[in-house]
């Protein structure tokens, strides 16, 4: 089992940076893939960045070059470095622990990135 709890949402303006961080509990976090996921308002839910048990990255194109994600297993933590922020970045960005140890969700971190 994983329990998986976001922070570091809140207000930003365009063009300054924030970091989130997903605290993950139990062993299998550092076994299992993980990434972040945001839920724009109006739109589905939609990858932002993934990251293996190994640290290999991927990203969806509309962050790449502005995110970073990361992890530390030691810690059992994940955060998502975020530069340049658009307002279209706007969401709620959720924290996703995965594979075959079960598919774990945080319950997300609203931020909002007004212009």
């Amino acid at each position: 089992q994983v329990q998986l709890v976001e922070s570091g949402g809140g207000l930003v303006q365009a063009g300054e940076s924030l970091r989130l961080s997903c605290a993950a509990s139990g062993t299998i976090f550092k076994i299992n893939a993980a990434g972040w996921y945001r839920h724009p308002p109006g739109k589905q839910r939609e990858l932002v960045a993934g990251i293996t048990s190994g640290g290999a990255t991927n990203y969806a194109d509309s962050v790449k070059g502005r995110f970073t994600i990361s992890r530390d297993n030691a810690k059992n933590t994940m955060n998502l470095q975020m530069n340049s922020l658009k307002p279209e970045d706007t969401a709620v960005y959720y924290c996703r622990s995965y594979g075959m140890y079960g598919d774990y969700w945080g319950k997300g971190t609203l931020f909002t990135v007004s212009s």
